[in-house]
């Protein structure tokens, strides 16, 4: 069975060294199917685009009772929020490169993500606690980092559970097959095309057009490095509109 956020063994914790999360006992049956269709936003961010918020799903708790963030920066006279280009955010992804699992297997990545409201909300959706994720598996607490960074979360997405993150781009209207620079890749090394197959995510840097697509990925041999990989592992790409 696949749950939320693996943690690493334990008695009542099913480990796959995926980035498949854990749920102990009958509460995987109970989550999985909703956590396969929960939205995936930026954390704690007022910002949030319109498609995103639409998908939010009941009972999660609202992001802001603050007015629109466009009407907000009119009337103080701000400029709109500029895009990041995907070279930008390839070259955060990038500038991790070499960072890794200090000796209990913990990286900075979790450190971010627990300190975040969406690690709330996701535990609340999965099940577990704030303070599993020290010991889940973190590519796609990574993705998430990133998209922190370059102040993209709404397009990038923010989760702990690669299914879920998938479904979201689904839902997005932003999934398809094409091996874009600064995609988010999801990988199933079994080759299984669904989307609940899904155990491992990157971002792309580029196609390299012979069957296969270079990636910086983090929690891939307990680090963050880049990788070339075969397109037959590729479950799909959810795609952030990033500034041309």
């Amino acid at each position: 069975m696949t749950g939320t956020h693996q943690r690493k063994s334990t008695p009542l914790v099913i480990s796959l060294r995926t980035t498949v999360g854990v749920v102990a006992g009958a509460a995987v049956l109970s989550t999985a199917a909703v956590a396969a269709q929960a939205a995936v936003f930026s954390p704690g961010k007022a910002e949030v685009s319109a498609a995103a918020a639409a998908v939010q799903m009941p009972g999660e708790r609202p992001r802001s009772a603050s007015p629109a963030p466009k009407k907000a920066k009119a009337a103080k006279g701000r400029p709109a929020k500029k895009k990041p280009t995907a070279g930008e955010a390839i070259k955060v992804a990038k500038s991790q490169l070499g960072v890794e699992e200090n000796g209990s297997g913990k990286t900075k990545f979790q450190d971010w993500y627990m300190s975040t409201d969406r690690a709330k909300e996701t535990v609340k959706r999965d099940g577990g606690s704030v303070s599993g994720y020290s010991e889940a598996q973190w590519c796609d607490m990574f993705v998430s980092w990133v998209g922190e960074q370059v102040g993209f979360s709404d397009q990038v997405g923010t989760d702990a559970w690669t299914v879920a993150h998938a479904e979201w781009f689904k839902k997005q209207g932003r999934w398809g097959t094409e091996p874009k620079p600064g995609a988010i890749v999801f990988f199933s090394w079994s080759g299984d095309k669904s989307t609940d197959a899904i155990v491992h995510v990157g971002m792309v840097i580029k196609d390299n057009k012979d069957g296969t697509v270079e990636t910086v990925e983090g929690n891939t041999s307990n680090a963050v490095k880049v990788r070339q990989r075969d397109t037959g592992s590729i479950v799909g790409y959810g795609y952030p509109e990033y500034a041309k």
